[in-house]
């Protein structure tokens, strides 16, 4: 077990780290440290889903493509300030949450998660269908090229913070322990009182809303959009491997999958033809010799916790 002094200190220590990496580290080690900050921003949003609420989606890739297609008409044809075209991704996803809330949320299990791809295929059709976006040619984000690397990867590390911190206190709310009471026995749940569609409801929007965000930052250093990567699926199977081996349902899983992932992404760009055959071996082996992820496992058998959500 850690006492909490010494989680103050990696946490420190982990934060200084990342806070100086511009000041110091290359353009490259930057980029990858600011690919590791957004995946585990959408991981958190996908672990917050279906780790500690038992909402599987294959549609986060919805709000992906949102996000980034509202930054790139926003900031291209209104002139809308960079920035504030992230904050507007990330509101028109929770507007899009909102209007199928009422819809997805009448499905459970593997319906849910077929629904919620379905909406994602469906958008991707549609902006691919869509002259004032270029259709399936895609956008170029020019605004984007006036902004410096560090700039983008400061904002992509307090995005990560924000997520991390955010799903942290919000696991440690009445809300979390009404999530993890629904994820472990709905029917149970709803008898001691605990109002489910309302509970799903603010996790699904604060999923949304911070993938969106996460989505307009991580196409700020894309600089171009292209609907059927927007809205691919490759995105929700990239987050099955992240948040996987790294242990669904703990806080710490979601990062140390996202660095794996990253790392292993770099690596195999050589390797086209075998990246997604070493990716499905790697997830295979993690689930057949750790199925509770590597956090998880170890979690299991040391007590480790870097961020506690029990409540004593």
């Amino acid at each position: 077990m850690l006492s909490n002094r010494t989680r103050l200190i990696v946490i420190f220590v982990l934060l200084a780290f990342l806070a100086t990496l511009p000041t110091w580290a290359s353009r490259y080690v930057v980029n990858v440290g600011l690919l590791v900050c957004l995946y585990v921003t959408l991981a958190s949003m996908w672990n917050l889903l279906a780790g500690y609420s038992g909402m599987v989606s294959l549609g986060q890739q919805m709000f992906i493509g949102l996000g980034g297609y509202t930054l790139a008409v926003s900031s291209v044809n209104f002139g809308v300030p960079i920035y504030l075209s992230v904050l507007f991704g990330g509101l028109m996803s929770v507007i899009l949450a909102v209007i199928i809330s009422m819809s997805v949320f009448r499905m459970k299990g593997v319906y849910f998660a077929i629904g919620t791809w379905v909406i994602a295929e469906a958008l991707g059709i549609c902006f691919s269908n869509w002259g004032y976006v270029k259709y399936g040619m895609g956008m170029f984000i020019q605004p984007a090229y006036k902004l410096s690397m560090s700039g983008v990867y400061y904002a992509g590390l307090i995005l990560c913070l924000s997520a991390i911190a955010i799903v942290f206190f919000l696991l440690r709310s009445n809300v979390g322990l009404a999530l993890m009471a629904i994820r472990d026995d709905d029917q149970a749940s709803e008898a001691l009182g605990v109002n489910i569609f309302r509970c799903k409801f603010v996790c699904f929007l604060v999923s949304a809303f911070i993938t969106g965000l996460a989505a307009g930052v991580l196409y700020l250093n894309a600089i171009f959009i292209q609907p059927f990567e927007a809205f691919g699926i490759s995105w929700t199977v990239n987050l099955l491997f992240i948040v996987i081996i790294g242990g669904i349902g703990t806080v710490e899983g979601p990062i140390l999958g996202a660095i794996i992932f990253v790392l292993l992404q770099q690596f195999l760009s050589e390797y086209v033809g075998y990246n997604l055959i070493i990716l499905g071996a790697i997830t295979i082996g993690v689930i057949f010799f750790a199925p509770k992820g590597i956090i998880g496992t170890f979690q299991e058998k040391t007590g480790f916790e870097l961020f506690p959500v029990r409540r004593q």
